[in-house]
């Protein structure tokens, strides 16, 4: 009996020591865990600024005149002159070219050759008449003699009426041989030369008429239905860029163009003598359906819930939070939020896939990363 008690007393100490050992192995595991420091991610971070009023339409056009005139002769034949060139100015009246107008003189002379034999073809007729009316009263001809001789005569008064328009048209044809500007305006395009042979109709002196100017754009179809006549846009010109114009839609084209599947727009831009034709006008006009809203950089959007949040940095605390937010639509600087931020909010921009509840970050004034020192608002996140 007493072999069994003094090793059982045995056993008893030994789990007595490992037992105490074990509870001072705990307890110094427990105070290293409590001295460990706690983890603080430097974080990239954006300040929200004032929200902007919606997405804006911008696109590049060409200050043109409203009215260009495609000026061509209205008879066909060799150019002998060209009196313009690009840049001139012309007046109503100002001959700009003309053409070799010999062929049409001598339909002139022909016409008048003709209309001269007619004449004389209505004097013996009416001479003839006459004399058959005189010997009809006498009875001396027949009642159908008299007939005919009127008939003649009516028939050559005809034929000299169709010689007289026959020779106005010929001398009109000489007079087209001259092309002419109808209006006040400046040559911007030239399309035949001197030795060229031109049918009519053919373009060869483009003038813009002087007079309100416009800016045509190409606005692809997306976009289209945001340009209606009548809408005020603003217009800005890169050789000026001071002078800023307000704009109105006057034409959209209801038909796509084929090559490029764009619809021209017409704005019309009010007098100033500092727009020139052909300068490099940029047209920003506001969607109808615009609404205020901040813009963040798209790798601020995260994801909880199944709902889009960004992370909130509270700058008191030094930690960040999820914010619900509605997001419009998306630019090309990033996301357009509705709902969910204000004037000042600090948002993580990057990172935000190792982002949770109250975790602390810090903001220093600069960030050493593999990059170098940079300041914290620009750098990207740098794992502790």
């Amino acid at each position: 009996m007493s072999s069994f008690r003094f090793v059982t007393a045995t056993t008893v100490l030994k789990i007595a020591v490992v037992a105490g050992a074990i509870s001072l192995l705990a307890a110094c595991s427990e105070e290293k865990k409590a001295e460990a420091p706690e983890v603080v991610r430097p974080v990239k971070v954006a300040e929200i600024g004032a929200p902007d009023e919606g997405r804006k339409l911008i696109y590049s056009g060409a200050v043109k005149a409203r009215t260009e005139m495609n000026l061509g002769f209205r008879v066909s034949g060799k150019i002998t002159e060209r009196l313009v060139n690009v840049g001139d100015r012309v007046s109503p009246g100002a001959v700009l070219a003309r053409l070799d107008p010999v062929d049409y003189k001598l339909a002139v002379t022909r016409a008048e050759a003709d209309l001269s034999s007619a004449q004389k073809q209505v004097e013996i007729t009416d001479l003839a008449y006459r004399r058959a009316q005189t010997l009809a009263a006498q009875n001396v001809t027949s009642q159908s003699a008299l007939e005919q001789a009127t008939l003649s005569r009516d028939q050559a008064v005809s034929s000299r009426q169709s010689a007289e328009s026959a020779l106005e048209q010929a001398r009109n044809q000489v007079a087209y041989s001259d092309l002419t500007s109808d209006q006040k305006g400046i040559v911007t395009t030239v399309s035949a030369d001197v030795g060229q042979v031109v049918s009519a109709g053919t373009p060869v002196v483009t003038v813009a008429v002087d007079g309100e100017k416009e800016v045509q754009i190409a606005v692809p179809e997306m976009d289209v239905s945001h340009f209606q006549p009548g809408k005020q846009v603003s217009a800005s010109f890169w050789s000026a860029n001071t002078t800023v114009l307000t704009g109105k839609v006057r034409e959209v084209a209801q038909s796509a163009d084929a090559q490029s599947r764009t619809f021209s727009v017409r704005v019309s831009l009010p007098e100033d003598q500092r727009v020139l034709l052909g300068m490099t006008a940029t047209i920003e006009a506001k969607a109808d359906n615009a609404v205020p809203a901040f813009s963040v950089p798209l790798a601020a959007l995260g994801e909880k819930d199944g709902k889009k949040v960004v992370w909130v940095v509270d700058r008191q605390k030094g930690t960040v939070s999820s914010r619900p937010v509605e997001v419009v639509d998306f630019s090309d600087d990033g996301a357009r939020i509705s709902k969910g931020l204000a004037t000042g909010d600090l948002v993580v921009s990057a990172g935000t896939q190792f982002m949770r509840e109250d975790m602390k970050v810090r903001l220093p004034e600069t960030v050493t990363s593999r990059f170098g020192s940079v300041n914290s608002l620009t750098t990207a996140s740098v794992a502790p």
